[in-house]
């Protein structure tokens, strides 16, 4: 089964370059200062301006507020807004209504629960519904900590928004975690570094090639 793949935390030239080279369909670059794939708008501003349109450019932030959006919007020319807090149905749709762009709602995954209570607060609600796995509770990260959940609480499921897998995912498991779940995307981000926070090129062709089926 192939899927479309996100490669989240690019911040440096090598990476956004072994990302689009291996074929990702999507690039992720994080607002947020305490993780350690942070980048700046000037960095994303360099970074952005070399990625064709065919290629979405997604923002990652936690709990930003209306200016620090449309700063990154702006800086990374960004076609889609992910919002990985805590950020309610109403702010995820006053997002999309302010800037015009599609939102992605980041959803944290233990059990079936987490997956209705998506369903019944965000589903058709943000343009995308990204499940990640519930982050250890000493991190201080929302996401890229490795941390995957039971894939088969994604089976058969059935969403009115697009949706992704994330959480765990590496070269090794993505073309069952694909398999099991179901899942149209992919997202990765720690699964392809060989150092947090610094990209792997061959990681990186390895995961989009087992999730693309190649």
């Amino acid at each position: 089964m192939s899927c479309m793949v996100k490669i989240c935390g690019i911040n440096s030239e090598d990476a956004l370059i072994a990302a689009m080279s291996a074929g990702a369909d999507a690039l992720g670059y994080v607002f947020f200062p305490p993780s350690p794939r942070h980048i700046s708008l000037k960095g994303a501003k360099t970074l952005t301006e070399r990625v064709p349109n065919s290629i979405l450019k997604v923002g990652l932030f936690v709990e930003a507020g209306d200016e620090a959006l449309e700063n990154a919007i702006t800086a990374g020319s960004l076609d889609v807004i992910q919002l990985h807090g805590k950020e309610s149905p109403e702010r995820v749709a006053a997002v999309k209504e302010r800037f015009g762009l599609k939102v992605m709602k980041a959803i944290s995954v233990s059990t079936a629960d987490d997956i209705e209570n998506a369903k019944s607060n965000y589903d058709g609600v943000a343009d995308f519904l990204l499940f990640d796995a519930k982050p250890p509770k000493d991190s201080i990260l929302p996401g890229g900590n490795a941390v995957s959940f039971d894939w088969t609480l994604l089976t058969g499921q059935n969403f009115k928004s697009d949706w992704m897998l994330a959480g765990g995912l590496d070269p090794n498991n993505v073309a069952e975690a694909v398999e099991i779940s179901g899942a149209p995307w992919v997202d990765v981000s720690s699964g392809v570094e060989k150092s947090k926070g610094v990209k792997d090129a061959r990681k990186i062709a390895d995961f989009v090639r087992a999730a693309k089926g190649y």
